[in-house]
């Protein structure tokens, strides 16, 4: 997990900021989520999890607080358990989006669908193996925060959002640039 995260709001600049969030992968599940109570407050548990026991009592009353959030394997049917994800969008701050490899693109696709399809108007989070190359495309289809892999370097990450001035296709931040007003 990394201690630092690139924040870029829709209407606002990139900047690095501290990660709130742990990321848990549900395993060793003891009847509920890591101990809370010492290092970082706030978990992403996995949407298959959160699937089973968001009816406990306990879970819910923690989501209800802004502690807990979900994060999304690339494989996870999102339109299938629409419902549930409705309902989350009255409870969950952040959402995450897993890439297993950096090759595999299907987190864009969560992204964009929770963006379009679900309205959803609060952080989604690229978590896993999320290299620099990705942010360009992931800030244009709907994700708002990364939490890089830890051998890419922030600084660096920063600059990637300052590299082309005009926009050839529309995206979930803005509509491309008008070629003729750029020249």
């Amino acid at each position: 997990m990394s201690q630092l995260i690139i924040y870029f709001p829709k209407d606002g600049k990139p900047t690095v900021i501290a990660n709130e969030w742990q990321v848990w992968n549900g395993e060793q599940d003891e009847g509920g989520i890591p101990d809370l109570e010492h290092g970082l407050h706030k978990v992403l548990v996995p949407f298959h999890w959160w699937i089973t026991h968001h009816r406990n009592a306990d879970i819910l009353a923690r989501a209800q607080k802004g502690e807990i959030g979900v994060w999304f394997a690339a494989d996870d049917d999102i339109l299938k358990h629409s419902d549930i994800i409705e309902e989350g969008k009255l409870l969950w701050p952040v959402v995450g989006a897993h890439f297993p490899i950096f090759r595999d693109g299907r987190s864009f696709s969560t992204a964009a669908l929770l963006r379009d399809r679900f309205a959803w108007n609060k952080q989604i989070r690229a978590i896993g193996d999320v290299l620099i190359d990705q942010l360009l495309q992931g800030a244009r289809v709907g994700f708002d925060a990364f939490e890089l892999r830890s051998d890419q370097n922030e600084d660096i990450a920063l600059k990637q959002f300052d590299l082309f001035s005009v926009t050839t296709q529309n995206s979930w931040r803005s509509k491309r640039s008008l070629l003729s007003t750029q020249l």
